[in-house]
């Protein structure tokens, strides 16, 4: 193993999957060092979700990912939780016959820490004050953003090395969308690596340090966030703007 891989929490290598005869991904390659958070933007069908699934051991694939600097080759998504990467899939996946406090309290599962994940569930109250308005109502009863949060919340209490975020913006009012990426830079802050798959370009190219371009199933840019925002055809493909 190289030296540079203990400076690397996540690194993908020539991944590719397939679904039947379609490859979906074509061989791409990303990282995620210490404390950064990186966003993973691109159009409908790019690959993007793919790519997370690979990552945490829900869809098969081909090439090289290493996590904390070990190969996640064969594992089963339930041990690379207990390994602290954790994902907020798209579309929630909250347990709806569940209440908001049962939802947090699975996402403790695998710890054996009671008194800090009660601590911990009161602190994710703090971060989500309507969660804590809603804590005995079931999930399947919250509204989209409120399901959101309390995604987002469950994955926190995994006490996670490693964050994954799919489209946590995806079919929330304007407000609702701001309170979640605020939440983002708040984990981001708290230098829990982060590696986010997000539709909203413009407020993902803001808050990550670093950006992937993926089209049609190969990355075909990366580099500083910040210069992203600035370049023309990134401007053009994904911002709205005139080339």
């Amino acid at each position: 193993m190289s030296t540079v891989d203990t400076n690397v929490v996540l690194r993908v290598s020539n991944l590719t999957v397939a679904y039947g005869g379609i490859q979906a991904v074509k061989g791409i390659d990303l990282e995620i060092r210490p404390g950064e958070l990186v966003t993973l933007i691109g159009a409908n069908g790019a690959g993007k979700t793919t790519t997370l699934k690979a990552i945490t051991g829900t869809q098969a694939w081909h090439g090289d990912i290493s996590y904390m600097g070990q190969s996640i080759k064969g594992k089963a998504s339930y041990e690379l939780l207990a390994q602290g990467l954790a994902m907020v899939p798209e579309g929630r996946g909250v347990f709806a016959r569940m209440s908001v406090t049962e939802n947090l309290q699975m996402g403790a599962f695998l710890r054996n820490d009671t008194a800090q994940v009660k601590a911990d569930i009161e602190r994710m109250f703090q971060t989500f004050p309507r969660l804590k308005e809603r804590a005995k109502q079931l999930a399947g009863t919250l509204s989209g953003g409120e399901q959101q949060m309390l995604a987002m919340a469950r994955a926190l209490m995994s006490q996670p090395k490693l964050l994954l975020l799919d489209e946590p913006s995806m079919g929330l009012s304007p407000i609702m969308v701001d309170k979640i990426f605020e939440v983002v830079r708040s984990v981001s802050a708290q230098k829990i690596p982060i590696l986010l798959v997000e539709q909203n370009a413009l407020l993902a190219l803001e808050a990550a340090d670093r950006a992937y371009v993926m089209e049609s199933g190969l990355v075909t840019l990366s580099g500083k966030a910040s210069e992203m925002l600035d370049d023309p055809k990134v401007r053009a493909a994904y911002l709205g703007e005139a080339a």
